[in-house]
């Protein structure tokens, strides 16, 4: 006979003090617990984004968004929510590699290990322990299911919601990446915790693209990590001389925040940076067939976007470099299969080579495909106003 939620949880400030002690025993930051109803604002916020089409191309969150509005239309049966946040807090600045344009920047949560496994395995563990007390039932969730992480956090009292939209923590920073364990347990909630950002817009001026139309909203069609990652089609070429280096994601938002003074480095060893992944030349970047690619990739959140879309990001930084060593390798991605990486490759030349020279190898190249011969004509415009 199944136990009822109330007798299972007869004690439930004993619950709380097991999942904080396995939440510490797993690498988890902060551990904290709202309810299912503590975000009643999270929907109409969302609903507005959609409708503004400030989603882009991510047509799964328009799918999603009923589920996505109100915790229980993804479980009914939930009674509490455990938030939990995993640190992986930068040993510098990642905006320091920003000025070497020969280094690909890549975004510090994608440096290593993909998060989602880390993280989703560390919440089983604590999972199976809360269902073994309570003899209830429990849920887990990484953020590509669709729970509204963010707000759920800001209710449980692990941070708040930065004017970039992401968490804001007074003891990490912008450096949390974050989990969910729904149960049907009864488990007193925390207190929210308070927007602490006041007057400061630091987060707003370090945009490079201005992907925030406002405080509190970002327009993810001219964010650079939506750009790079989510963006299945070429680079809009009013953005591409912004994105600079960076070739999967963008930090400048996070590491703009004072709250970062606080932060502290990753302790979870699957989390700190590969050397290899730090400051990688886009000489070798360049050179990588889709075998090379998996390889170097593999077990990166890097990998899912596939050779083609990171390619296309790597000879777009190749054309904001300003090394003319580089026009060889980008000249041979002119054959490239793929019609994505050979329209990156053509804006890239016409960067990178003297005028004289682009028109002279336009002249030897002829483009059935109509993006990539709009390249060519859009990149020999581009030399004639210069």
């Amino acid at each position: 006979m199944r136990i009822s939620t109330s007798e299972a949880a007869a004690k439930p400030e004993a619950l709380r003090a097991l999942i904080a002690r396995e939440a510490e025993r797993a690498g988890f930051a902060a551990m904290a617990i709202t309810s299912p109803d503590a975000i009643p604002q999270a929907r109409g916020r969302l609903e507005r984004f959609i409708s503004d089409g400030m989603h882009g191309s991510m047509g799964w969150m328009a799918e999603t968004f009923e589920r996505r509005g109100d915790p229980r239309s993804l479980w009914p049966e939930v009674r509490s929510i455990v938030m939990l946040a995993m640190n992986y807090g930068p040993d510098s600045d990642p905006r320091e590699l920003l000025g070497r344009r020969d280094r690909g920047a890549i975004s510090v949560y994608a440096r290593n290990r993909d998060y989602h496994d880390v993280v989703k395995g560390r919440l089983k563990e604590i999972a199976g322990k809360i269902a073994t007390r309570t003899r209830g039932d429990v849920k887990v969730f990484v953020d590509t299911a669709p729970v509204m992480e963010k707000p759920l956090a800001e209710a449980a009292g692990i941070g708040w919601q930065g004017k970039h939209t992401n968490l804001v923590s007074r003891e990490f920073g912008s450096w949390l990446f974050l989990g969910s364990i729904f149960t049907d347990a009864e488990i007193t909630p925390d207190t929210p915790e308070t927007d602490r950002c006041g007057s400061c817009r630091a987060c707003l001026d370090a945009c490079p693209t201005d992907a925030f139309p406002a405080p509190y909203r970002l327009d993810a069609r001219r964010c650079i990590s939506y750009m790079t990652i989510e963006n299945k089609g070429p680079i809009p070429r009013e953005f591409r001389a912004a994105i600079g280096n960076r070739i999967y994601g963008c930090d400048d938002c996070l590491a703009a925040c004072p709250w970062n003074k606080f932060a502290q480095s990753a302790s979870e060893a699957k989390l700190a940076a590969r050397d290899d992944l730090k400051a990688p030349p886009l000489a070798e970047l360049i050179k990588l067939d889709d075998a090379a690619f998996r390889q170097r990739f593999s077990g990166s959140p890097v990998k899912r976007i596939g050779r083609d879309r990171f390619l296309r990001n790597v000879l777009v930084a190749a054309g904001n470099s300003g090394n003319g060593g580089l026009a060889e390798a980008c000249r041979g991605h002119l054959a490239d299969p793929s019609p994505l990486v050979r329209g990156a490759a053509v804006w890239a030349l016409g960067r990178l080579l003297d005028p004289a020279q682009f028109r002279a190898l336009a002249a030897e190249i002829s483009e059935s495909d109509p993006e990539v011969a709009a390249e060519w004509r859009f990149a020999g415009a581009d030399i004639a106003q210069n």
